[in-house]
């Protein structure tokens, strides 16, 4: 470890908060305002550590008989030898010492997608927020057209919009130090879009085909949408972090779809969100041959033979209990 000296201040998660440069040893650390890193810490004593050269010429900070000691891997120390990595607590205020000469490593290849942040994505995902508020309103609407009917949606749509990004921009803020409100907000409105298209979309193809899967088990795409919108939200805070990101959404998912099927099964007996298809569309729509009345007939007597088998179970256990 090289002069000068840069004393770190970080965070709970690693991030650096503060770096001051000390040009050689000895460092003497404390609260006290005649030492060369003052400590803004009521843990900390007036004169509580020095950092010096040992005999090997190695960094050595040693506790100069304190209350609350130097404390590194939860245990507390008299004296301990510093490497660019090795990490103390000095009351409640966590540090870290590094020379001039501690390796860096290469810039990292920027994904932050600058040009998707700013008013204009901000404004695109208002209307796409605007646009599902006032769509699905309309798909419900089953009285004569009414103004307010439409308004109250679309500024409840929009003060979720605002408040759920807005949240995200503060963490931004926080852990990433820009905002980048109009990418979170574009974030949301196109998720609310997905799930839009996809119910839409779902809802002709299984009309048409006749294929139930697609609108019985919907809650899970709508959960993978909302996984992947948390994950482009997390990786707009840290960029750098996307594989645990995707990991933690994915697990995110599974949990929301089991907790699902659990819920469903316990609900209805069912796993499927349906227990039938409800969308009717026009039946020109239909590609899918209709079926016969002798094909139903004969379903509803199959289901007809399973229903009495169930009662006939069930008033059985009843007369045993008596």
């Amino acid at each position: 470890m090289k002069a000068p000296y840069f004393i770190e201040t970080l965070a709970r998660n690693g991030d650096v908060l503060h770096r001051h440069q000390v040009d050689a040893l000895p460092i003497r650390f404390g609260r006290g305002y005649d030492n060369d890193f003052i400590l803004d810490d009521a843990f900390a004593a007036p004169r509580h550590a020095v950092l010096e050269a040992g005999d090997d010429g190695q960094a050595v900070l040693r506790d100069l008989g304190t209350r609350n000691g130097v404390v590194h891997l939860g245990k507390r120390k008299d004296s301990l030898v510093l490497t660019g990595d090795t990490v103390i607590r000095v009351g409640h205020t966590t540090l870290r010492v590094r020379g001039a000469d501690f390796p860096v490593g290469a810039e990292m290849v920027d994904r932050t997608m600058h040009g998707w942040e700013g008013g204009i994505p901000g404004m695109v995902g208002l209307l796409l927020i605007g646009a599902f508020a006032l769509i699905t309103t309309w798909l419900s609407d089953t009285q004569a057209f009414q103004l307010i009917r439409y308004l109250l949606p679309l500024a409840y749509g929009i003060g979720i919009g605002l408040v759920w990004s807005g949240a995200w921009a503060f963490a931004n803020r926080l852990f990433g130090r820009h905002a980048r409100l109009g990418r979170h907000l574009f974030i949301f409105g196109c998720g609310l879009t997905a799930v839009l298209a996809y119910k839409l979309g779902a809802s002709a193809v299984a009309y048409a085909f006749s294929l139930e899967a697609l609108t019985a088990y919907s809650a899970h795409v709508a959960i993978a949408i909302v996984a992947g919108v948390i994950f482009f939200h997390l990786v707009t805070v840290k960029p750098h972090q996307s594989r645990r990101f995707a990991l933690a959404c994915l697990i995110m998912a599974l949990v929301g779809s089991g907790l699902t099927l659990i819920s469903n099964q316990l609900r209805t007996g069912r796993v499927a969100d349906e227990l039938f298809m409800s969308v009717l569309m026009p039946p020109s729509t239909r590609v899918s041959p209709d079926h016969k009345v002798d094909e139903f007939m004969s379903d509803v007597a199959a289901m007809k033979a399973r229903l009495d088998a169930e009662r006939g179970k069930k008033i059985k256990g009843d007369g045993g209990d008596d």
